[in-house]
């Protein structure tokens, strides 16, 4: 019995040697142990299997690879290979590293089941996955953007490299009928980047993207989201995956997150870069030096609301203060700062996360967006016990900022007591320079720009050149209406006066409208009447 014992105790030992110079380069665990141990094959093979519980799998035991259960990108991209012998129903895993826990549970989770495990010799590995297979032997899972070759591969890393060398805010994967196409989101507009014809690619390209962002593979009919890190830049950057079921398979969104822009004190970003005017910009400094209350940013959806609270906190971000943020997720980081990101999934949300801030001991408190009622009612009495909180919240304009709170059945008493300031804005994407042009007014255009005392003869015109890859367009710039919220505003939001007293008020206090704003852009040469028409439409 001892002599068992001690013989189950050399083996774990060297299964555990064996695994250190593994994850150092040293090939796969079974090589290791062949030459660590100085035993044959056969003896080795009954020693696993008796006291490591993991079988070994050789050239001449007549198995071969069942893709069709792990389709072959995703097995490289795990480092493993599921086995079936004839006229057998075992399933078996050959791994380099058996002992992984890590890449087993990934791979059972791809296999739906959970097989036996088997160790194998690298060169077997080599041949099964593929010479171009990259680290069959590695100590992690392939990472984006590592050397691992394959057209699916290529085509994934391809898209993601590219979007980031464009400045791209999204890649998105649309499968149809034949194949899969790639579009870029860029200066707010889609662009056709790629295409892969076969369905069954377009299938693998899913598959590849849903390993990267650890995924569930075998899952095709819910939606699913994840992240993973793409080694490129400046230490990388983070991209935010969204799977969503489709009539022809799935399509997935890539968001990318370039934390790296807001990193440094040098690059930090600021509202006089992002291209507020002067007297917006100052505005909003006005509003956000006040020792407490709310500042909110709103817009619609890819406006840059984010952005723009960021470039506030990075202005005021002294050191003297504590500022602490909770977002959804952290899409920059700010030296100095403490930033919460949400989890949803292990029960931090923003309202239990803003409760938690608040003993915490802040002086400006950020919080990402505000979607529900209960987020609303907190951060609103944060503000009013001699807190500053910046905010997002998705409302077309100022007056629709109140029925969206009064929405949220807040004592609107209370709210507009909180409330120093409104910013509404908008992104409209800026002219190309280089091929920037001229064209005569259509008689619609010379309507509406009398209207705003600007009649023009000629309009800027978006011409194309190989700069701007033949959009005309090259980077956005904000348009802003900054609103300081006075008595007068707040006694007509709580006594529910109607949107026209409401917007009458506002014109009466001078703040330009968004169109003004954008005809004045269009009149320095900044944009065109088509973009301000596609994004604040025409008063």
């Amino acid at each position: 019995m001892n002599a068992r014992a001690d013989e189950a105790g050399r083996i774990v030992a060297a299964i555990q040697s064996a695994r250190r110079l593994h994850q150092a380069g040293g090939g796969s665990v079974l090589d290791i142990l062949l030459r660590s141990t100085g035993l044959p094959a056969p003896e080795l093979t009954v020693q696993l299997g008796r006291h490591a519980g993991v079988e070994v799998v050789h050239d001449a035991d007549g198995l071969v690879p069942d893709f069709a259960r792990l389709d072959l990108q995703a097995a490289r991209a795990i480092g493993c290979v599921p086995l079936r012998g004839a006229g057998q129903a075992t399933l078996r895993l050959a791994m380099a590293d058996p002992w992984d826990d890590e890449r087993v549970r990934r791979a059972s989770l791809a296999l739906g089941a959970t097989p036996v495990l088997a160790a194998a010799p690298a060169t077997l590995l080599e041949r099964w996955l593929g010479a171009s297979s990259g680290r069959v032997d590695g100590d992690r899972p392939p990472a984006a953007g590592s050397p691992i070759g394959g057209p699916v591969v290529d085509f994934v890393d391809a898209a993601v490299r590219s979007a980031f060398q464009q400045g791209a805010s999204d890649i998105h994967f649309e499968c149809d009928r034949s194949g899969v196409a790639v579009k870029f989101r860029q200066d707010g507009v889609m662009t056709r980047f790629a295409r892969m014809e076969d369905p069954h690619r377009a299938e693998e390209v899913i598959s590849r993207i849903k390993v990267l962002a650890q995924l569930d593979i075998t899952e095709r009919r819910t939606p699913q989201d994840g992240r993973f890190r793409f080694p490129i830049g400046e230490g990388g950057i983070d991209l935010r995956v969204s799977i969503m079921p489709s009539v022809f398979g799935e399509d997935a969104v890539l968001r990318l997150l370039d934390k790296a822009q807001l990193r440094g004190r040098d690059a930090a970003v600021s509202l006089d870069l992002l291209g507020f005017d002067a007297p917006s910009a100052a505005r909003i400094r006005d509003l956000a030096e006040r020792p407490h209350g709310m500042l909110l940013v709103t817009g619609p959806t890819g406006s840059g609301k984010t952005t723009t609270v960021y470039a506030v906190l990075s202005e005021f971000n002294s050191g003297l203060e504590k500022i602490i943020t909770i977002e959804d997720p952290v899409e920059y980081e700010l030296p100095g700062v403490l930033q919460i990101p949400v989890n949803e999934r292990k029960g931090l949300t923003f309202a239990k996360g803003l409760r938690s801030i608040l003993r915490h001991d802040p002086d400006r408190i950020l919080v990402g967006e505000i979607r529900d009622a209960e987020t609303a009612e907190i951060a609103v009495q944060s503000a009013l016990t001699g807190h500053q909180v910046f905010t997002t919240v998705h409302a077309n304009s100022v007056f629709d900022v109140i029925g969206r709170f009064r929405h949220f059945g807040l004592d609107m008493f209370g709210f507009m007591s909180s409330l120093n300031g409104v910013v509404v804005q908008r992104l409209v994407r800026r002219l190309c320079s280089a091929c920037a042009g001229h064209r005569e007014a259509s008689a619609h255009e010379q309507h509406w720009l009398h209207a705003l005392d600007m009649a023009d003869q000629e309009v800027p015109h978006a011409r194309g050149c190989a700069a701007c890859h033949g959009s005309g367009y090259r980077g956005r710039v904000v348009i802003a209406e900054v609103h300081g919220i006075d008595d007068r505003f707040r006694d007509l939001a709580t006594s529910g006066a109607p949107v026209s007293a409401l917007r009458e008020h506002v014109r009466a206090s001078g703040v330009p409208s968004l169109s003004t704003r954008a005809a004045a852009m269009m009149r320095e040469g900044l944009t065109t009447t088509e973009e301000i028409k596609r994004v604040v439409g025409w008063d």
